[in-house]
Formats: C-alpha cells, structure tokens, sequence
C-alpha cells in the first residue's frame, strides 16, 4: 500500500513537472503609433505642410483602424491577436496598444490590418473601436470608413477649401482593407513587455503611387478614387525599435 503511494506521489510529481516544462510561456508586445507628415511630428490645425505638388495644406482631424496582428515566427507558425483598434490623433491614449498573452520565443515578422474586413463590415454596427460613436462608420451603407482625414487647403476646389478624405470599402474591385507586413525580428521574453514603434506618414496618402492633386481631388467620401488613397495609404507605415526611437 504504501508503496503505491510513493509511487502515485511520483507518478503526479513527474507529471506536474513535465506539465511544467512544457508549458508555454507568455509576454506582452506594446505598439506605439505615432502619426507624422514627411519628417515633422502631425500637428492638428496649427501648422500646414505641402504634398508632393507643393500644395499647402492643414490636418485638423485623422484617423484609422488597424487590427488583426498577426506574429510570425522562425518556424512558420503564426500567433493572431483579433480585434481592432482606432488610431486617433486627437486621443493620445488611442495611440497605444498593448496585446497580451504572446507566447514566448523569437517572431521574424508582424503584419496587421488597415482597415476592417469584410466580415466585420457585414455584421451592422458594433461596439468598442467599432462603435459608431467613433465617427467611422456609414450608415448608408452599413459599412466603416478605415481611414479619415480631414483639413483644409488654399488650393482645394471644396466649400471652405475643405480637404476631406473618407476611405473605405471591401468589395471586389473598391477593396480599400489592405495587409501591412515587416519582415521584423521581435523577442518576446517570458513575462516581459516588448515594444515597438510603428509610424505613419500622413503625407503618403497624396504621394506615391499616385499623385494627389487638391485643385482636382479635395474630397473622397464614397468608392469614387477611394482605392488610389487605400493605394497610398498601404505604403505610410514604417517600423521602428523602440531603442532607437
């Protein structure tokens, strides 16, 4: 008897241990969006900047969804983290984000979304980030707008010399969601908090591949040119080690 139970007791204790051992550990990855024209910190209001054509112009409001990040590591095997989050230049603790229970080890690239998709977009209005309290979602067409910015400009042929940028869309060929990748090493630690800067150029959206001329584009807020935006907008991200930030 006696014996059986020194060898349960060692029976559970090699279990509990090898549970132990195997058991995968977990970190934290914090990501800190900061939003830029070109080289200069964004100002809203305040200051005005030039595109690409030499067009002055202000920002008094910008915004965008990103979500859905996903970490790749050595071997091929992705961690998801789902969910979405609304970058807002005039609320600085929208800026960052911090996703938790990352299972430990080295990742060799981080991807997310710009914008919402398709089955997000389909299911009505939502809460959090996605409640249209937020100002991003048409009701018209039960769908989100992914990225707004707005301004004004002498050299826009709007009412007010308003610049209004409103980008959304996910069908066929108005697909506006786009897919940012960096090919990126990133060290999650065991109980630890990783961070990452990532930024975005607002002047992009004017830029390349296609050139934005305010005298002939100064508003988008439906599918009409929508899709030359999303095409700049993929390229304003970069990455950043927070040590060299």
């Amino acid at each position: 008897m006696v014996r059986k139970l020194v060898y349960s007791v060692l029976c559970i204790a090699a279990l509990v241990a090898a549970m132990s051992f195997t058991a995968p550990g977990y970190g934290k990855l914090t990501i800190r969006f900061e939003n830029f024209v070109g080289d200069k910190p964004l100002k809203l209001d305040s200051v005005y900047y030039k595109n690409a054509l030499g067009q002055s112009y202000n920002v008094s409001m910008f915004k965008y969804y990103v979500g859905n990040f996903h970490l790749k590591n050595k071997e091929g095997k992705e961690f998801i983290s789902r969910g979405y989050y609304l970058i807002n230049q005039e609320e600085k603790n929208s800026m960052q984000i911090t996703i938790d229970s990352v299972p430990f080890g080295e990742y060799k690239g981080i991807e997310f979304t710009l914008g919402v998709d398709s089955i997000d977009n389909c299911s009505g209005a939502q809460s959090g980030a996605l409640d249209p309290v937020n100002g991003m979602f048409w009701a018209w067409n039960t769908g989100y707008i992914f990225l707004k910015m707005e301004g004004q400009s002498p050299f826009s042929n709007a009412t007010g010399k308003r610049l209004e940028f409103h980008i959304g869309g996910y069908k066929q060929q108005n697909n506006c969601i786009k897919q940012i990748h960096f090919e990126y090493r990133l060290q999650i630690k065991e109980n630890e908090n990783e961070k990452i800067f990532i930024d975005a150029d607002a002047s992009k959206l004017f830029s390349s591949p296609n050139l934005i001329d305010f005298s002939k584009i100064s508003s988008v807020t439906d599918f009409h040119n929508a899709k030359a935006i999303a095409d700049n907008y993929s390229g304003m991200f970069r990455i950043i080690d927070y040590g060299n930030y």
